[in-house]
């Protein structure tokens, strides 16, 4: 990899990072091409992205975001999950790394604030943004249709009353 590749390489993280919530750094060591694909599908649909990384260049890309205090972290075989979405990227990378040792959780940027790796997996069991938003709407949802309910019944009471009256009369 020349200078210029190198170059380009830390301006497109560092655009990355500029966007992203969340940034979660992994070990790697011993996972097939299979598995790595497998995992780049998964974080993929899940809204987020996974990066291998050389860590000098994620160092470099680092310098000039939220994520500076991550610097220590890249030291080995480190990858990198990210997502705007600051639970999306930990619960992918931790729901892989309980069937997948070879997957080891180093820590994670959410912000300023560093996480260790027991703060990654307590933020991967909240709910996402899309799961929040669901939630909310259906509480909003739920009051509306109990108001339609309770006023749609006296309605409803009054019509029985009128058609058991006009089956009596028929009967008569």
């Amino acid at each position: 990899m020349d200078r210029t590749q190198k170059e380009a390489t830390i301006a497109d993280l560092q655009s990355k990072l500029a966007e992203t919530g969340l940034v979660v750094v992994t070990h790697h060591l011993g996972l097939t091409v299979k598995e790595v694909t497998d995992l780049r599908a998964k974080v993929r649909a899940a809204g987020a992205g996974f990066k291998v990384t050389k860590n000098r260049l994620a160092r470099r890309a680092l310098q000039g975001t939220q994520f500076e205090g991550l610097d220590g972290l890249f030291k080995g075989p480190t990858a990198i999950a990210y997502s705007k979405d600051p639970v999306a990227a930990a619960k992918v990378v931790a729901e892989f790394s309980k069937a997948n040792d070879k997957l080891q959780i180093i820590g994670a940027g959410l912000g300023n604030q560093v996480l260790d790796a027991e703060g990654v997996k307590a933020l991967a069991t909240l709910p996402s943004l899309d799961e929040l938003r669901a939630k909310l709407v259906g509480m909003i949802q739920t009051p509306a249709t109990r108001i339609a309910g309770v006023l749609q019944a006296p309605g409803g009471q009054v019509a029985r009353v009128l058609a058991a009256y006009a089956k009596k009369d028929e009967a008569a």
